[in-house]
């Protein structure tokens, strides 16, 4: 199985509106609600996919309850959440379909007790004896100290299971010296770590920090990766218009899913470029449309660029 951890799960709610118009009242054509937190929705389209995946983290008070309601009939995906006192957190996005684009409100997490962060890392230390591959995702909740994607990388890296890190700031910084498999920021992370806008410059500064291989996600230019069978870019034909929400994360189920199976990068990288287009192509973070997937896979393009410093 392929195992997701989300410390900061949400309960994510989307609204699309036929145009955002600031100062005034808005009437709802659509909605959504649906269980997430970045590795949540890595689970949910690995599973969809056709892998068996396992979901752990944080859920708890009645939006604990209705997200893990919501995760229960996905099939394919199995529900090993760890139970908190305090409420799941909520999240709404608003997608404005006259421009194309999303608003997004992301509330404070729930704070994890000493006794929760334990029960966790008793149940993570568990489930890797029967992982392929495993993602360490999103943000932290208060109550869990800034070195933790660290220290379960290391467990991970001791139980002999690769890890990818998708995370930003001072976690991710902590995270990718302790040597993950592959790292999954976004060009604003990759930045804030390395100081660099330039993202061929900083994806090689980030490798040459810990991390085995490097990929960055880079909005409607695709994904660019330092790997150790080098530099390697991939995007497809042309920009997906939709709800980027949640693009980054199927890029990550789909480098999970190529870590679990050790398949070649640029296999790899056309999987990961297509499915991130394909759910922009979706209203709801955590889904793609498949026809849209089925059509853009033999449509990327996936490139060797110079690797020298």
């Amino acid at each position: 199985m392929i195992l997701t951890v989300t410390l900061n799960t949400a309960l994510d709610l989307t609204y699309r509106v036929p145009a955002l118009v600031p100062h005034t009242s808005h009437r709802v054509d659509h909605s959504a609600e649906r269980p997430g937190g970045k590795g949540v929705n890595v689970a949910r389209v690995l599973a969809a996919l056709g892998h068996e995946t396992v979901v752990t983290g944080f859920a708890g008070g009645p939006t604990g309850e209705r997200l893990r309601e919501l995760l229960a009939p996905v099939p394919r995906l199995t529900d090993a959440l760890v139970t908190t006192e305090a409420p799941t957190r909520r999240t709404v996005a608003v997608v404005d379909a006259a421009a194309g684009d999303t608003t997004q409100f992301n509330e404070a997490g729930a704070p994890v007790t000493p006794a929760e962060w334990a029960a966790f890392r008793a149940r993570y230390t568990d489930l890797l004896s029967g992982a392929r591959a495993v993602a360490l995702c999103g943000s932290l909740p208060p109550g869990v100290h800034v070195g933790a994607y660290a220290e379960l990388i290391r467990t991970a890296r001791g139980a002999g299971v690769p890890v990818l890190l998708d995370t930003s700031g001072e976690p991710l910084r902590r995270g990718i010296a302790a040597r993950p498999d592959v790292v999954k920021p976004n060009a604003d992370e990759l930045a804030g770590l390395t100081g660099s806008r330039d993202p061929r410059r900083a994806a090689l500064d980030a490798r040459r920090r810990g991390a085995h291989a490097v990929v960055a996600s880079l909005g409607p230019d695709g994904l660019l990766a330092a790997t150790p069978d080098g530099l390697w870019r991939a995007a497809p034909p042309a920009p997906v218009h939709g709800n980027p929400t949640g693009a980054g994360d199927s890029a990550v189920a789909a480098l999970l899913a190529g870590l679990a199976a050790a398949t070649p990068w640029p296999a790899r990288l056309t999987e990961a470029a297509a499915l991130s287009a394909a759910t922009v192509a979706s209203p709801v973070a955590g889904e793609y449309d498949p026809a849209v997937l089925a059509d853009l896979l033999p449509k990327v393009t996936v490139t060797r660029e110079d690797d020298t410093a």
